[in-house]
């Protein structure tokens, strides 16, 4: 798996833009004009100047001053957002190029929830990268939220993530509902617990929740609202791989849908016991992209090899 944009090429579809939204967009980035000037080798003052015309063409404020750096206006995230679809729909047309030329080159960024990087992710891109050797592939493993908002903000081509908000910036691709369970080691007493085991059964015990912000804990919460008592929780934690490791020492009672969870149960390591809970039985597994712009190439590519890959696994998982 490869992370992160190649620096060796020339960035093709930032040098066809304008200079002063590619200078606007570099001291966004950077912080201040003296550090995007240095990213961009040119001097202080012609991008101060290209600043000043953008804002004045505008007839807006795009930076508000702060000592020696700049923080962006709201007018100027706006533009930003602007600026990064605008480069992302430069690479797709790009890449479309050197697909015409033979060159089966460009790049395709993702960003994704842990427990899909853990499982599925690596076998996607793998199979891939063997069918398009040339495509370059970008991986950004962040909350469920995260992954969301970057594909909103065309910092991601594809977002695999849980229960995405419902807004006109984004397209469910595809979802598939997952039911949450309790995960514990094979000797554990909830292991043999008769019956639909329930999330009041759990709190008898030392639990591992998933951190707050995480799409699995607001599920858990509305749940835990409705329970009289207090929760013995023994850690929280934004990772799933960590719970998961500390639930194979027998120390805590954990949380999360199969996904990710493949190895340990075909393993006997753990097992997995559904939750009967109404807030715990839907959490949405969605691919999702931008509504706002059209797959590139390379990105489509992926995209139509992720959706095959996926539906083969996922009945493979409700069948462990």
């Amino acid at each position: 798996m490869e992370t992160g944009r190649k620096t060796a090429e020339p960035d093709r579809s930032r040098s066809l833009y304008a200079p002063a939204m590619r200078y606007f967009a570099a001291v966004a980035e950077a912080g201040s004009i003296r550090a995007a000037a240095r990213q961009l080798n040119v001097a202080s003052s012609a991008v101060n100047r290209q600043i000043l015309w953008l804002e004045e063409a505008l007839d807006l404020a795009l930076f508000e001053r702060l000592g020696r750096g700049l923080r962006l206006s709201p007018a100027g995230e706006v533009l930003l957002a602007h600026v990064r679809r605008t480069y992302s729909d430069f690479e797709g047309t790009v890449a479309e190029l050197d697909a015409l030329k033979g060159l089966r080159r460009g790049t395709v960024s993702v960003a994704t929830v842990e427990s899909v990087a853990d499982s599925i992710l690596p076998q996607i891109i793998g199979s891939f990268r063997k069918s398009y050797p040339g495509i370059h592939v970008s991986v950004t493993v962040t909350s469920a939220l995260q992954a969301t908002g970057m594909v909103e903000r065309a910092e991601a081509d594809i977002g695999f993530t849980f229960d995405p908000p419902r807004t006109s910036a984004l397209t469910t691709a595809f979802a598939h509902e997952l039911v949450i369970g309790a995960v514990m080691t094979p000797d554990h007493p909830l292991a043999s617990h008769a019956g639909d085991l329930t999330l009041a059964d759990c709190l008898r015990y030392p639990l591992a929740l998933p951190a707050k912000g995480l799409s699995l804990r607001t599920r858990i919460d509305a749940a835990l609202s409705r329970l009289p008592g207090t929760i013995r929780t023994y850690v929280e934690a934004n990772s799933l791989s960590f719970m998961r490791a500390l639930t194979r020492r027998g120390a805590v009672v954990s949380f999360q849908t199969k996904i990710g969870l493949e190895a340990d149960l075909a393993g006997g390591l753990l097992v997995f016991r559904p939750l009967s809970d109404a807030p715990l039985q839907a959490d949405r597994l969605a691919v999702v992209t931008s509504s706002l712009r059209a797959l590139g190439l390379a990105p489509g590519m992926f995209y139509d090899h992720a959706m095959l890959a996926i539906k083969e696994h996922l009945p493979l998982i409700d069948a462990i």
